[in-house]
């Protein structure tokens, strides 16, 4: 749950009942707060960052069934881990760990706990490579360039808008059929990795690219085989490859003037990390990648798909500003 104030601070672990009923955890994080405005002399801003990231953590201890008093080393190694997995960026990981050290830290001096488990906790490399993250002004600038009065120009626009908005590997894309799509209950069908399958929630800006894509595919006569497809070449009218969508994307770079690593899987990232920084579930964001660490393979039995949809819908930018614009 993203927190607007950081008033609003609870803890998703149970604890006991301190005086007057209150939780030992809800009591810690009023002091933790109070610690960083006054001994450490932080601003409200730097607080509610604080904060928010240290709710991340807690998030994923609740997932996980770790108690946060408990916690070893091993284990927010994992937590460092699972954020690079899905595509965070290390300057935004270390930014994240410096509230989890932070908190650690006055538990330690608080003598909550015995040992600093973040002591021995490095923050990872920004040597270390990770995919570019795109804003949502440059996602925004990307679709807006393309021509829509080319035959493929609305089609390259649910193509972009369609990575964007449900995260998907550029290889999920090719393989989308519209037999997969679901778009009056807002989810698609994805063919992932390992021929495992998962619903994604699809926003309504690309129901509203695919639909006017499919004004234009509906004038197309597909061959033989490919009727199924969402993305077919308008010339060939053949499912498009891998390679036809990674030149659809570096060329809209070139002619904006955007930076050369960027690439279809950019927008997968970019998905992840606007997920994250608006507050929603590290677990869920790791479901709708359909990243291999999430260890099952009957997911529609593990996942509570309103749940998720509503993770994805609340977070999410373009879901966003389709709240705010109603």
């Amino acid at each position: 749950m993203k927190n607007s104030s950081s008033q609003k601070v609870t803890t998703p672990l149970p604890h006991r009942e301190g005086q007057g009923g209150e939780s030992v955890g809800g009591i810690l994080f009023r002091r933790f707060i109070q610690y960083l405005r006054l001994e450490r002399a932080f601003s409200n801003n730097t607080v509610d960052a604080y904060v928010r990231d240290l709710n991340k953590l807690l998030g994923y201890y609740k997932d996980e069934g770790i108690d946060f008093r408990k916690v070893t080393l091993e284990q927010l190694e994992t937590f460092v881990a699972t954020l690079m997995d899905i595509g965070i960026q290390p300057r935004s990981i270390s930014r994240i760990l410096s509230g989890v050290k932070a908190f650690y830290r006055f538990l330690y001096l608080e003598k909550e706990i015995e040992d600093d488990p973040t002591e021995l906790l490095e923050s990872p490399s920004r040597g270390h490579h990770l995919p570019d993250v795109m804003t949502v002004g440059e996602i925004d600038t990307l679709i807006d360039s393309i021509d829509l009065s080319k035959p493929e120009g609305q089609r390259d626009r649910a193509i972009l808008e369609t990575l964007y908005s449900c995260g998907l590997r550029v290889s999920e894309l090719c393989k989308l059929k519209i037999s997969d799509l679901f778009l009056v209950e807002g989810f698609i069908r994805v063919h992932g990795k390992g021929k495992k399958e998962r619903l994604v929630p699809i926003s309504q800006r690309a129901i509203d690219e695919l639909n006017r894509w499919f004004d234009d595919r509906n004038r197309l006569e597909p061959k033989p085989g490919c009727t199924d497809y969402v993305f077919l070449s308008v010339r060939r009218r053949t499912p498009l490859s891998r390679i036809t969508v990674f030149h659809i994307v570096k060329e809209l770079c070139q002619q904006n003037g955007f930076r050369d690593s960027i690439s279809p899987h950019t927008f997968r990232h970019s998905f992840a990390t606007h997920l994250l920084e608006g507050g929603a579930n590290l677990r869920a964001i790791q479901e709708m990648l359909g990243h291999e660490d999430i260890g099952t393979t009957e997911i529609y039995v593990h996942i509570d798909r309103h749940r998720l949809r509503e993770e994805i819908m609340c977070h999410h930018p373009r879901n966003l500003k389709a709240i705010h614009n109603s």
